[in-house]
């Protein structure tokens, strides 16, 4: 599955943490596959796969854990100090067809 620039291995059940998606009124969201293994057949081609679609439902929407950023030049009296909290949302694969 390919979300947001990085790729996770999922199966049907598995819960994932990815960067913010914007779910549909029911709360599910489609997402791209990149590799597809099905026992013994693996599948990488792009056109095979761009009929695969991994369906997910959104548990919840969070925020990750703070991050503080400190910036300091020696001798000059720069300091800067900044913080950030990822937006998040949780999310359970229900289907890959």
């Amino acid at each position: 599955m390919r979300a947001g620039g990085r790729q996770e291995k999922v199966e049907v059940g598995t819960i994932v943490t990815l960067d913010r998606i914007k779910a549909d009124k029911d709360g599910n969201i489609e997402l791209a596959a990149v590799l597809l293994v099905d026992g013994e057949k693996i599948t990488s081609d792009a056109s095979s796969l761009a009929k695969v679609k991994v369906t997910a439902e959104v548990l919840e929407d969070l925020r990750g854990p703070k991050i503080v950023i400190q910036k300091f030049k020696n001798k000059t009296g720069y300091k800067k100090r900044q913080g950030h909290r990822q937006e998040l949302t949780r999310v359970k694969v229900t289907g890959i067809k």
